[in-house]
């Protein structure tokens, strides 16, 4: 393996694990919010959550490049602060996957904290714990294996993105070329043993997540009440 093929991966895990940070940080609030409201706006919401899971990814990337693009509102406001425009850099492909692997995240953890009921939440209120307590101490304990699943599907999610990646970062060495982009480079130029590499440990990965997220998913979580 090359001494590019491994920037490349560096610089995927360096990208999986930040959008998988900021994901977490911007669900967690978020799916909590979509399980407990009555809002009726809550449909709209979630629709507009889900919509990248079910849109084209070139559709998507292609709309996220006029929008941070140096005509669009997003792009304007960007240059307006002196920080330039998103689209070719680290972090224009940052925020892309992190609107793209939005659903990935927020579903599963909706998910798991619609499952935990009303019951714990009831027992923390008799205490007289706070909602911010009750949040902190009950809700999340018995949230950490939903967690866990909708981190590792936020990473590998984020790792193996291809076309919002290539719509918004192109082909940049060092700053946006990932693991898939680098694929489709050596398939692109018939070097088939260099992508075999990079794909194998896809799939070793992939694989490894998936089994972690059925070992430690399918067990039982001991209820708070």
């Amino acid at each position: 393996m090359s001494s590019i093929d491994l920037d490349v991966i560096w610089l995927t895990l360096r990208l999986a694990a930040t959008v998988t940070l900021i994901l977490l940080l911007v669900s967690i609030p978020l799916a909590w919010w979509l399980s407990q409201t009555r809002c009726r706006a809550k449909s709209l919401v979630g629709a507009l959550l889900t919509l990248p899971m079910v849109l084209p990814p070139s559709v998507l990337g292609f709309y996220l490049l006029i929008l941070m693009g140096p005509r669009g509102p997003v792009g304007e406001l960007t240059a307006a602060l002196g920080l330039g425009t998103l689209p070719f850099t680290f972090a224009g492909v940052v925020v892309a996957a992190v609107i793209h692997s939005l659903p990935f995240v927020t579903q599963p953890l909706q998910n798991t904290f619609e499952a935990i009921g009303r019951r714990p939440l009831e027992v923390a209120a008799t205490l007289r714990a706070s909602p911010w307590d009750t949040f902190l101490n009950v809700v999340m304990p018995l949230s950490r294996r939903g967690i866990l699943t909708a981190g590792v599907l936020g990473f590998c999610h984020a790792i193996g993105e291809f076309g919002v990646i290539l719509m918004i970062g192109g082909n940049i060495p060092g700053k946006t070329r990932v693991i898939s982009v680098q694929i489709y480079n050596h398939v692109e130029a018939l070097e088939y043993t260099q992508a075999h590499y990079l794909a194998l440990g896809m799939l070793f990965f992939s694989f490894l997540a998936l089994l972690i997220i059925y070992t430690w998913g399918n067990k039982p979580v001991r209820s708070a009440a």
